[in-house]
């Protein structure tokens, strides 16, 4: 599934939740699903921007992935756990935006991923930006991560809906 798909999936799914559902927090220190489309959106723009400056770069980085990242572009993705990133990275995301902005910037994301993807290609893969966890990743490998991330959040997409069904 590529990067758009998974989006669209996502997009998509917006239509059948109300503001309650959106906002709904099922339990404590877990996210409502407007939470969990607020990170999705931003982490995606964040690897996007890497995109960008792997594109302006004009010097190549020797160095490459982590042990963690070789790992997780040889499987090609998240392990099917839940990852809690340090309480100094784990902000809560919004949960007062709407349905509509929701989709709007899903929109936003969904074009800057096919105008980055049909331009990946040509950038020297040397050109790349230090990821904390995984390393040094060039501008395909930070693509991938986006798609990568999204199919992630497709499990706590499934489980935040349960807990829906499960409440009314």
């Amino acid at each position: 599934m590529n990067g758009k798909e998974v989006l669209f999936i996502f997009k998509n799914g917006l239509r059948k939740y109300s503001p309650e559902q959106l906002r709904h927090i099922p339990r404590e220190g877990v996210w409502s699903i407007g939470q969990m489309y607020d990170h999705i959106i931003l982490v995606a723009h964040e690897y996007l921007d890497c995109v960008e400056i792997c594109t302006a770069s004009t010097e190549g980085q020797p160095l490459g992935k982590t042990p963690a990242g070789e790992q997780l572009f040889k499987d090609g993705g998240f392990p099917p756990i839940k990852i809690r990133l340090p309480d100094e990275m784990n902000a809560p995301p919004n949960n007062s935006t709407s349905k509509e902005d929701l989709e709007t910037r899903m929109e936003e994301v969904m074009d800057r991923l096919d105008h980055w993807e049909l331009k990946a290609s040509t950038i020297n893969p040397d050109y790349k930006v230090k990821h904390g966890g995984f390393g040094w990743l060039n501008a395909e490998e930070w693509l991938e991560l986006v798609k990568m991330h999204s199919r992630h959040h497709l499990r706590q997409k499934e489980e935040l809906e349960r807990y829906l069904k499960m409440e009314t």
